[in-house]
């Protein structure tokens, strides 16, 4: 019951939920970060405006964000499989550290105040948009062996932990990382929409037990993922995510590139201004 009030009482902002869902579909598709960065600024505005404290609310988005991620990665991965882009072997040896730190990541957040989420998110966010957008010049690709023990193992279990404390899918993460190893722009969008699977199921079951017995959260919420945001966002995620992958595979990699890094560096802008504007 708690479910349908929420919807019908507010359904200005079920629509604006729903939309946001239709973008971080795409995005998410498009881009391989399972669209976070779209919807955790969006689920924080929306839990704010129904008179969810600051700390429940940004968990809350994080929480939430994490489990239309799974949704989103499954699709956009299916779609990037078929064009023949996704680097298996790369999924393979970083998939378990990934889970690993993104486990951590969820646990931890019950005791993360939400100043410094937000500044995890942001502060992550805007470089990683910076370098996409003025990528430094490498006149060879540098010989990296990503799924070396020395590599896999921090690098995964970092990427799971950064990218679970941020909502993210583990794209923002990993495209960044494969490209610096020389790795094309369409095959690490691809590879990194597999990584969102990863993030995003141990994440959300740590969201939902950290939170279970937290106090002020939005209605219709288990733990740190509230379920009528999550079917809103979801089931438009799932149609969109296919089709932004398809457009990424009909454009030029260095395009791509810079217009992902816009589309991060923009986003984080926007939530610090959420959170820290008085």
């Amino acid at each position: 019951m708690a479910l349908i009030d929420l919807l019908s009482d507010h359904a200005f902002l079920a629509l604006g939920v729903m939309l946001a869902g239709i973008l971080a579909g795409f995005a998410g598709g498009m881009f391989g970060i399972g669209g976070g960065i779209i919807t955790v600024p969006v689920l924080y505005a929306v839990f704010q405006s129904l008179g969810v404290g600051e700390d429940a609310s940004l968990k809350t988005a994080i929480g939430t964000s994490l489990s239309v991620i799974v949704v989103t990665s499954i699709r956009s991965l299916m779609t990037h499989h078929r064009a023949g882009h996704v680097d298996g072997e790369m999924l393979r040896a970083w998939g378990p550290w990934i889970a690993l730190g993104s486990a951590a990541g969820g646990i931890l957040a019950r005791w993360a105040p939400v100043e410094l989420l937000t500044i995890i998110f942001a502060g992550g966010a805007i470089y990683i948009g910076y370098r996409r957008i003025f990528p430094k010049d490498r006149k060879t690709a540098p010989d990296i062996n990503l799924t070396h023990n020395r590599l896999k193992i921090p690098l995964g279990a970092g990427t799971g932990l950064f990218s679970s404390l941020m909502g993210l899918g583990g794209g923002a993460v990993g495209v960044l990382v494969m490209t610096m190893a020389g790795r094309p722009m369409h095959q690490a969008i691809a590879t990194s929409a597999g990584f969102g699977i990863a993030v995003a199921v141990p994440g959300v079951i740590g969201f939902m037990v950290s939170g279970w017995d937290a106090s002020g959260l939005p209605p219709g919420s288990l733990g740190f993922v509230n379920a009528a945001a999550f079917a809103a966002m979801a089931s438009m995620a799932a149609f969109t995510a296919p089709m932004g992958a398809r457009l990424a595979h009909r454009l030029h990699g260095e395009f791509l590139s810079k217009m992902f890094g816009l589309y991060v560096f923009l986003a984080a802008v926007g939530l610090v201004w959420d959170v820290f504007h008085p």
